[in-house]
């Protein structure tokens, strides 16, 4: 391929992502600015947390049981979180989703006992799901077929390239807390300060949200068995999306909420290069979502086309 044919192939690339993101709905430009504070808030909490904890003189079974109450807490509320935002709608739900997640951490820092712990990680598992919950249908109502793929690589691709500056700050945020309260920046209190900090940066993503312009959504005449009922129906197509994703999952349960401790008790390194580390993977996960949509389309028809037809749209 010559140099001439890859830049002209690069600028229609281009060009037609700056279509696709100019196209996008008030909502959804709304969103994708909370995406971006949430996500960087949310990338100090995920490097931090695990090091608060074990600050607490906590040890790392019990880290672990934090985790697990978390995750499966999220687990078990999905289901009827669907029901409760079809109700309260996917504005409020979002709302909700955020401000619990920042009570959450606030609870964990002001009051840092053993029972405190597992119930704000309840809280925190309950919220992430609502929030999970909701994302998807509100980007589908709020985006034309045309760009929607880019809405929903946008959101997750803006989501982590945030959590970059999340992490790389950080990895310093503890440092310069200890300098400002003097003592250690591996202390407890370093740590609460910081996670303190970025729970208030966090309130700040909520604030696009409340500008956010309701859909109506239609709940009548919907059995509350329909989500059970097109399992049963589609099980064997839905095994084959799910089964995938459930291992993947499973690997990255293992490995990635220890990651950070990993590094610093095998290798010993501070956390400035922890920060580091966790900001240039997320870049790199970032830049891959972002680029996702203009995968060559040939493939992207050919995959289209082999999708069992439950997962297909009408055209």
């Amino acid at each position: 391929m010559s140099t001439q044919t890859t830049l002209k192939r690069v600028k229609n690339v281009l060009a037609t992502y700056i279509d696709r993101v100019s196209s996008f709905h008030p909502n959804a430009r709304l969103y994708l600015v909370s995406v971006i504070l949430t996500g960087a808030a949310l990338g100090v909490f995920r490097l931090l947390f695990n090091f608060y904890i074990l600050s607490q003189e906590y040890n790392e079974a019990f880290l672990g049981t934090l985790i697990t109450t978390s995750s499966l807490a999220a687990l078990l509320a999905a289901l009827p979180m669907g029901y409760l935002v079809d109700r309260i709608g996917r504005k409020q739900a979002l709302i909700l989703g955020g401000l619990g997640i920042t009570l959450a951490v606030f609870g964990m820092i002001l009051f840092p006992s053993t029972p405190i712990f597992i119930l704000m990680s309840v809280l925190l598992g309950l919220t992430q799901s609502l929030s999970g919950v909701a994302m998807g249908p509100f980007l589908m109502e709020n985006s034309d077929e045309k760009e929607r793929t880019y809405l929903f690589s946008f959101s997750a691709g803006l989501q982590m390239a945030s959590a970059f500056f999340g992490n790389w700050i950080g990895g310093y945020l503890p440092t310069w807390m200890a300098s400002w309260l003097g003592g250690s920046a591996t202390s407890p209190s370093a740590y609460a300060w910081s996670l303190g900090a970025i729970a208030l940066a966090g309130i700040l993503g909520v604030v696009p949200l409340f500008m956010l312009r309701s859909s109506r959504t239609t709940v009548e005449g919907r059995s509350v068995f329909a989500p059970l009922a097109y399992f049963t129906k589609n099980a064997r197509q839905l095994s084959r999306l799910i089964l995938p994703i459930l291992v993947t999952s499973l690997g990255a349960g293992l490995v990635m909420p220890f990651i950070n401790v990993f590094y610093r008790n095998v290798h010993s390194q501070p956390d400035p290069v922890i920060g580091a580390l966790f900001a240039w993977g997320s870049l790199a996960m970032g830049a891959g979502l972002l680029i996702a949509p203009r995968w060559p389309s040939a493939t992207v028809k050919s995959k289209w086309s082999s999708l069992p037809r439950p997962f297909r749209s009408p055209s």
